[in-house]
């Protein structure tokens, strides 16, 4: 099954602000960003290339698979709620992107409340594909 791309876009003030404070990261080679079920440790901001994110079944098989374009931020469900990472995401060769840590992160958003608010929209975006996934897996 396939995700729509844009529920992991996010607004551009956002995503500016969120780079003020991450650090860059380059990938020669396909790259695991995170594995499903790992920790969160931080989140990622996709600035340029492409990056896979894939969930499997308990059983290892492949429950759904999308390629999340530049302006994504990768990891929020599990930063946010603090639960392990439910999606695995490998950026591929030459993708560039930003990293910012759990605490970095959270102190951001203590700092400045207003972005919460655009981190939720983020989310909502990504609730509301998840619902319109279940519906046509139901159909």
């Amino acid at each position: 099954m396939k995700l729509d791309p844009s529920a992991f876009l996010a607004d551009p003030e956002l995503i500016q602000a969120l780079e003020k404070h991450a650090i860059e990261v380059s990938c020669g080679g396909d790259y695991v960003l995170f594995s499903q079920g790992d920790p969160p440790v931080g989140l990622y901001i996709l600035n340029k290339g492409k990056v896979t994110l894939s969930m499997t079944s308990p059983a290892g098989d492949p429950v759904l698979s999308i390629h999340a374009g530049a302006g994504s931020l990768l990891g929020l469900p599990g930063l946010v709620g603090n639960e392990p990472y439910s999606l695995t995401a490998v950026a591929d060769s030459g993708a560039e992107l930003s990293f910012l840590a759990h605490d970095d992160f959270n102190a951001l958003m203590e700092s400045n409340p207003r972005l919460f608010l655009k981190v939720l929209e983020v989310l909502a975006a990504e609730v509301r594909n998840a619902r319109k996934l279940a519906l046509e897996l139901r159909s």
